[in-house]
């Protein structure tokens, strides 16, 4: 199993979250997401200035056996894009954590962050998958 960065906060649907500070959220999807989805040959992401609800899904990562949506962590607007990975979507599976990210929200509410899982907790959730 790959190594989960301390710094992040999970969903259980596996996207993950860095606190940029100003309200900002980096999200993307985790290495064990990506391990089991496979080589991914297509992203759609979110338009700036769109608005998302925690919850919700605002992307898709398409790989050689799957489509898959990615869920916002927290509601608020996006403010950028990693469009880089429209020509690359194998970054993903290279640098799932660094990268591989899909795209930031402006936080509307910073409680959100409170709800979403620590990484041992996250860790907890995919070993308990494997078994």
């Amino acid at each position: 199993m790959s190594e989960i960065p301390g710094d992040l906060k999970f969903l259980k649907s596996h996207e993950w979250a860095r606190v940029e500070g100003n309200g900002r959220v980096t999200v993307g999807i985790s290495d064990h997401a990506q391990g089991l989805l496979g080589d991914l040959v297509y992203v759609e992401l979110p338009n700036v200035g769109d608005s998302v609800e925690a919850g919700n899904a605002v992307a898709v990562v398409e790989s050689v056996k799957a489509a898959s949506d990615v869920y916002a962590p927290v509601s608020g607007t996006i403010v950028e894009v990693n469009s880089a990975l429209a020509d690359k979507p194998e970054t993903i599976n290279e640098d799932a954590y660094g990268e591989g990210w899909l795209f930031v929200v402006e936080s509307s509410d910073a409680d959100q962050l409170a709800e979403l899982l620590a990484p041992d907790d996250y860790a907890e959730l995919i070993e308990g998958e494997d078994d």
